[in-house]
């Protein structure tokens, strides 16, 4: 098992910044390409960005695009998810997951090949 704990979220004001982390452990952490995902109330998860099992590649959901970077330290077993330019329609909870890969390139937006998932975290953005 690789179990994800996520952190960092919180209540913000649109246009302010959050980080998010998020602390693997259990598994090799290199072994998976990490990604993040939402949910806002009353409308299905969804993806914001994955980065490569070596961080060498990174995507992003076009609503984000130029606003959110993601990251990994690998010698922390930690990935991270800057967030800037916040608008209220960022608000949700946020998750962490892992995509067990062999490949430096994988860089999946489909939740489907996500085996492990953190608890979430709550993100509000204030108008």
């Amino acid at each position: 098992q690789l179990q994800l704990v996520e952190s960092g979220g919180g209540l913000v004001q649109a246009g302010g910044s959050l980080r998010l982390s998020c602390a693997a452990s259990g598994r090799t952490f290199t072994d998976y390409a990490m990604g993040w995902f939402r949910q806002a109330p009353g409308k299905e998860r969804e993806f914001v960005a994955v980065v490569t099992r070596n961080g060498g590649k990174t995507n992003y959901a076009d609503s984000v695009k130029g606003r959110f970077t993601i990251a990994r330290d690998n010698a922390k077993n930690t990935v991270f998810l800057q967030m800037n330019s916040l608008k209220p329609e960022d608000t949700a909870v946020y998750y962490c997951a892992a995509d067990r890969t062999v490949s430096d390139s994988t860089a999946s937006p489909y939740q489907r090949n996500y085996e492990y998932w953190g608890q979430g975290t709550q993100v509000t953005v204030s108008s």
